[in-house]
């Protein structure tokens, strides 16, 4: 556990091993998410890669693509049709 003191102007300064573990740079924003009354500190990059995760759960399989190489016949022939139109 690592704790953060919090400054008259309600900053804080996350703990290095913090930041190196979500992988957090400088400018970087963090999101806290509500969890049973806790609050949880996490990257927004990850949250927007989950999403997306979810979103896409299924979709290979819908579309009949098993491997790489059928993604990337999809691809070269998706652009095909858009050279022709």
């Amino acid at each position: 556990m690592e704790l953060a003191k919090i400054t008259t102007k309600g900053q804080i300064t996350l703990p290095i091993s913090i930041r190196r573990e979500l992988n957090l740079k400088d400018g970087d924003k963090v999101a806290f998410i509500e969890k049973d009354g806790n609050y949880i500190l996490i990257n927004p990059v990850s949250l927007a890669i989950d999403k997306a995760r979810k979103d896409f759960e299924g979709e290979a399989e819908r579309l009949g693509l098993k491997d790489e190489e059928d993604v990337a016949k999809m691809v070269k022939e998706l652009r095909r049709e858009k050279k022709s139109k």
